[in-house]
């Protein structure tokens, strides 16, 4: 069996059809025309706006004329993770698709239900002739993942409707009514690199297979952080073993916790036989510490070629220090919802390249001046440190919750129908398109939905297949009552 033989088949024949376009972050432009030609193809009003943004109209069905009008919204791109044994290229191979019981996932990369399977779920209700609905717009946003671009560059005034339904939320049987803001850091140190002295020896670390995943919704999760793990093995050997670093590569994408983490250091050749010995014992400790987060992480240690230059020592000391002693975890649990994560950062890549080391880190919270605060502190480690510059970018405000509107009610109503049983209402951690677009078309009223999705921004990605069913239902069914004008 593949995905399309899947029910409802509608909506399973639109996600394997994303599933074939490349469309990782900051290269949708396959995705895009993939999409207008599918609204044109369909005889819907289709527009692209003039950054990228794909907007499809349909009219309302016959009897539903006088119904508000609704915004189906998800975003066209994905994230690109693959285990480092996979050869996917994801700019120019598909997806390879594989159906585990009531899942799907992926082969060793992301699979794209985040939030391919969003998008699926608005174009068929376009599709499906059988649905019943008022005046519809599918919105299909760019670059949501590594800036919410597609948002930021959404004009006012373009779309039509006054409710937003946003289908990127991640748990079934949920009503997210609001989200966290976001703010990037980026701290750098300049450096020069040295001659390596003779009777030095290389060495390539490796710390893989932690368990990564999304830096909103799994940073309660408290998994290991490849960078902090490198840091932690890295420090003494360079305080204790007069080891030199010669690269350091970790983490690839702001909104997701590092899951691998590559090091190459040259060592004293006396020394090589304690430095591993050393190596081992500490990654034995985040073992034992991670030992149900993290269960299948591994550490290789390699004898590789002597490399011919390091990093400044003293320069690389400094920010090791300033990697250890910068947080990338839960700072803050909300105290007015409960379970829910107020403030957070995850320090998500590190790259030493071009005579910089540079250390990204994302951070979140639903309370604005507790992510200002948390922001002078991560200014202060690197300052302390003595970074070149720390610079923040990417700001945005949260989502603030609004618990009592009609369409609000109309999901709680229609969910107990579907499901026999009350909806959860709540918030996310995770950084969601509407808080941006939210602030551009103030008349709106907002709800998030999606199906069960599970370790979204990792290669084990998974969609829930009976989930996805349900999520058609009840979308279906909220779409017929939606309330009039």
């Amino acid at each position: 069996m593949i995905i399309k033989d899947l029910e409802p088949k509608v909506v399973w024949n639109n996600f394997y059809g994303l599933t074939q376009i490349p469309r990782p972050s900051k290269h949708e432009g396959k995705v895009i025309e993939y999409l207008y030609n599918w609204g044109t193809s369909h005889g819907f009003e289709t527009v692209k706006d003039e950054t990228g943004n794909i907007i499809i109209r349909v009219p309302a069905t016959p009897g539903f004329e006088n119904r508000r009008g609704v915004i189906l919204q998800g975003h066209m791109d994905m994230v690109p993770q693959k285990t480092s044994d996979s050869s996917h290229d994801f700019l120019k191979d598909p997806i390879d698709t594989i159906i585990d019981g009531d899942w799907v996932t992926a082969d060793r990369t992301t699979l794209g239900a985040d939030n391919g399977i969003g998008v699926a779920l608005g174009l068929s209700v376009l599709e499906d002739k059988s649905v019943k609905h008022g005046p519809i717009e599918i919105l299909c946003t760019y670059d949501e993942e590594t800036g919410m671009t597609g948002a930021n560059c959404l004009r006012p005034g373009v779309l039509k409707g006054d409710i937003l339904i946003n289908l990127d939320s991640e748990e079934e049987g949920e009503l997210c009514v609001g989200c966290a803001g976001g703010l990037d850091a980026s701290a750098s140190f300049k450096y020069h690199k040295y001659n390596t002295p003779e009777g030095y020896k290389g060495l390539k670390i490796s710390v893989k297979g932690l368990q990564g995943g999304h830096s909103g919704m799994d940073i309660s999760l408290y998994r290991g952080n490849a960078n902090k793990v490198m840091a932690r093995i890295l420090l003494p050997l360079v305080e204790l073993f007069g080891a030199k670093v010669v690269s350091f590569t970790g983490g690839s994408l702001r909104n997701a916790i590092p899951f691998e983490a590559v090091a190459e250091i040259v060592i004293p050749k006396e020394n090589v036989s304690a430095v591993k010995k050393l190596i081992d014992s500490i990654f034995a400790e985040f073992k034992a510490e991670f030992k149900e987060s993290d269960p299948s992480s591994k550490l290789i240690v390699e004898d590789v070629p002597t490399a011919p230059k390091f990093i400044q020592g003293s320069v690389m000391l400094r920010a090791i220090k300033a990697m250890i002693a910068c947080p990338s975890n839960v700072i803050r649990m909300s105290r007015t919802m409960e379970g829910l994560t107020e403030t957070s950062i995850n320090m998500a890549i590190v790259r030493t390249d071009k005579g910089k080391i540079t250390v990204h880190s994302l951070m979140r919270s639903a309370v604005d001046t507790a992510k200002a605060d948390l922001a002078e502190r991560i200014r202060c480690i690197f300052e302390l440190a003595g970074a070149d510059s720390i610079t923040f970018s990417g700001g945005y405000s949260g989502w603030t919750p609004k618990l009592d509107t009609p369409m609000n009610k109309v999901m709680m109503e229609q969910f107990e129908k579907v499901y026999g049983r009350p909806m959860k209402i709540m918030a996310t951690h995770g950084g969601l398109e509407c808080a941006i677009m939210g602030a551009k078309y103030p008349n709106w009223e907002m709800v998030s939905i999606g199906p069960t999705i599970r370790y979204p921004h990792s290669p084990d990605e998974r969609v829930n297949i009976p989930s996805v069913a349900r999520t058609w239902e009840y979308l279906k069914a909220v779409l017929e009552n939606v309330p009039v004008k």
